[in-house]
């Protein structure tokens, strides 16, 4: 995606700059130029639409990572404290000693699920924010490249 966004920020600076008249060849953009001819800002609307659903269609997943994990992780830890529980009703005595390595044990299913979640919900807003950047630089070409066009008119 960064890429894609740095070729997009070279387009739109040359845009801005007067270098050209129109959206870069390497512009995704300019595609959809290409193929209907007489541009407006519909197809260009329609564009960038397109690319921000293509560059955002692992954002749900990796949300749902984000939001399920902790859950996933206290759900081991409940399996395991249950478990634990089970094993201790069958002896006669019960200790810290005993009880301690099994608590946590099933601790670690709870630490590794907030530890994914971390990674996921930080990911996941980094990937939306690079999302949002193309969106708006792919719109500020659009809106130059149409007020290019009316100036010519």
């Amino acid at each position: 995606m960064q890429q894609r966004f740095n070729l997009e920020s070279d387009s739109l600076t040359r845009l801005y700059m007067g270098q050209s008249n129109s959206v870069s060849k390497m512009s995704v953009l300019s595609s959809y130029i290409k193929r209907v001819g007489n541009v407006n800002s519909e197809i260009l609307k329609a564009a960038i639409g397109d690319t921000v659903r293509v560059s955002t269609k692992g954002l749900t997943f990796i949300s749902i990572v984000a939001s399920t994990s902790p859950f996933i992780g206290l759900f081991g830890t409940v399996v395991e404290l249950l478990e634990t529980f089970s094993h201790l009703s069958s002896q006669k005595s019960a200790s810290l000693s005993v009880i301690a390595p099994a608590i946590s044990q099933a601790l670690v299913a709870t630490a590794v699920g907030i530890f994914v979640a971390i990674f996921a919900y930080s990911f996941h807003l980094l990937l939306k924010r690079k999302a949002y950047e193309l969106s708006s630089v792919l719109s500020s070409q659009a809106d130059v490249v149409m007020s290019k066009r009316t100036q010519e008119s």
